[in-house]
């Protein structure tokens, strides 16, 4: 948990300094790539405070009326996040890039301005403000990056895809996700205010405003998907769960596993039900000790596992 906060506020502080900096390069130049990317910062600034909510609403106490917990307002707040993703960066974006190709690009600010008695360009706010922004979003990327890595190592997983599918940690994978198409967008703008200033095609810098606003809308959609599995009661991975099911057949006095079934409740937080068959002449005290063993080496093998209920069969 204390991982997952301090990569949302490493990106809550970068992208809240990178708006206020985007638009006034927006408001200086008129550059369609610049309102994208300012679309794009203050969404991602929202985002990171819902992700804050639910990082502190999902860890509250279990309630009567909440009885595992609050663990699953991450899964919620992080689907916000994405529709705010989707709905607000990505078809802005969009919309405002399309709408300047199709009046030929915009008309760039063409006046000097003087700041400290020094008079230059205002394109060159953008190459300051968009160069800023990539070391920013580098920081904050390295601080998600770190934090997946830690569940990578943790599990055994190969690759960032793996992890992408397998992952509970919703918030760092949003915080992941966010910031690597935040430096993503930022190269793009980039690159078409360079093209449009080189050229005096304002094409470039309208296309990259599209490009923007296309790779934002996709990416939303990936982050749905995943907090969506989530939210519906997924179980852990085949694979490792098949791990949990060794473990209880071989258990010394067991003579089948009827059935096993696991389900995130929250991130990493995961729940254990069995239905377990032991031999017919064990008394009911040595049953109800094999099962205390039992639970207590599931949540050894796993830490994600915080509840384990063993149903024994007769």
């Amino acid at each position: 948990m204390a991982s997952s906060t301090s990569v949302v506020l490493a990106a809550l502080f970068a992208n809240g300094a990178i708006a206020v900096l985007k638009f006034g390069g927006f408001t200086l130049t008129g550059s369609p790539a610049m309102l994208s990317e300012t679309y794009h910062s203050i969404s991602d600034t929202g985002n990171q405070v819902l992700l804050l909510v639910g990082i502190k609403y999902g860890a509250q106490e279990a309630t009567r009326e909440h009885p595992f917990g609050h663990g699953k307002a991450q899964f919620f707040y992080s689907l916000l996040v994405s529709v705010m993703l989707f709905g607000i960066a990505g078809w802005e974006s969009a919309r405002h890039g399309l709408s300047a190709l199709r009046e030929g690009g915009v008309h760039r600010a063409s006046e000097d301005i003087t700041l400290l008695g020094a008079t230059f360009d205002p394109v060159y706010v953008n190459y300051a403000v968009l160069l800023g922004a990539i070391l920013f979003e580098s920081y904050a990327l390295w601080k998600a990056y770190q934090g997946i890595s830690r569940q990578m190592d943790v599990h055994g997983w190969t690759s960032l895809r793996e992890a992408f599918a397998k992952t509970s940690d919703v918030t760092t994978l949003t915080a992941l996700t966010e910031d690597t198409i935040a430096l993503a967008g930022a190269g793009f703008a980039l690159f078409g205010v360079y093209l449009t200033r080189t050229t005096g095609n304002p094409v470039y810098d309208a296309g990259s405003a599209l490009l923007i606003g296309i790779m934002l809308m996709g990416f939303a959609l990936a982050l749905a998907w995943q907090n969506k599995r989530l939210i519906l009661g997924e179980s852990l991975p085949k694979a490792d769960e098949d791990e949990l099911r060794r473990i209880v057949a071989d258990w010394d006095g067991v003579t089948e596993l009827v059935d096993l079934r696991t389900v995130y409740f929250g991130a990493e937080e995961l729940l254990v039900t069995a239905d377990v068959a032991f031999e017919s002449d064990l008394d009911t005290g040595t049953i109800n000790e094999r099962i205390t063993q039992l639970e207590r080496a599931l949540r050894d093998h796993d830490d994600q596992v915080q509840k384990v209920y063993i149903e024994p069969e007769t």
